[in-house]
């Protein structure tokens, strides 16, 4: 069984640099403002939000398990949804 707490793609990219927490945090808040401020402004925050999740998730696509590739999918479905419904 893989350790939950190992790197998924070890690497010295720009964020690789960048605390977690601090990703987090950003991505709390562009979340938040999205859902808060709603109509153009606020699908155009959760929009950006969902190109960089999809992004994220074809960058890593092949290295992920068949059961993480699910959730993460599942994720952007559900930002994609948010999104829609701010408008």
């Amino acid at each position: 069984m893989a350790d939950s707490k190992r790197t998924l793609i070890p690497g010295s990219g720009p964020l690789a640099r960048v605390p977690a927490p601090v990703v987090f945090l950003l991505v709390l808040a562009v979340f938040g403002a999205g859902v808060l401020v709603r109509g153009a402004v606020g699908a155009l925050l959760l929009g950006a939000l969902a190109l960089g999740v999809a992004a994220l998730l074809a960058a890593t696509w092949r290295l992920l398990a068949p059961g993480a590739r699910v959730l993460r999918v599942l994720v952007l479905a559900v930002l994609a949804l948010v999104t829609l419904s701010v408008l």
